[in-house]
Order: C-alpha cells, then structure tokens, then sequence
C-alpha cells in the first residue's frame, strides 16, 4: 500500500467515526439526568378507593377490644388482691 491510499483509508474511517460521535451526541444531549421539563411521561397521581368497614366488622372488633380491656383489668385486680410478702 502506498502513503496515498492509506491516507485514503483513515480519512474515510475519521468521517465513519465522526457520523458515530454526531450520532451520539443527539441521543444523549448532556450528562447527567434529565430535566423535569425533558421528561417522557409525567407521574400519574393514584386515587385509592375509600375504604368501609361493615357493621359485623366494627362489632367483632370492638368486643375484641373490649375483652382485651377486661383481661387488663382482671390483671389489676387480682393483683390488689393479693397479700405482698415483704
């Protein structure tokens, strides 16, 4: 190969990679994250439903709740009860 035709061949591979970086630098603007007003898609905000809780529900609850009081209160009790040892 002479000087010319080699010349030849790294022009062309220059220009090849010049196309590559012009390529690049359009897909990826700048470092870093993008900004707000460059976002694909905004968030989209959920509205859960409400929830209800049945009368069954509330009542099996509350006498739940209120044994769990009296079993407190037992407690109390039969410690007053009690003699202490000293």
């Amino acid at each position: 190969m002479n000087t010319a035709t080699i010349i030849e061949h790294l022009d062309a591979e220059i220009f090849r990679l010049q196309q590559a970086k012009v390529l690049l630098m359009d897909i990826r603007k700048g470092p870093g994250r993008p900004k707000a007003s460059d976002a694909v898609s905004k968030p989209v905000e959920v509205k859960r439903a409400k929830r209800v809780m049945s009368a069954e529900g509330k009542k099996k609850i509350a006498l739940a709740q209120k044994a769990r009081w009296a079993k407190v209160k037992g407690r109390q009790l039969s410690r007053l009860q009690t003699p202490r040892r000293r």
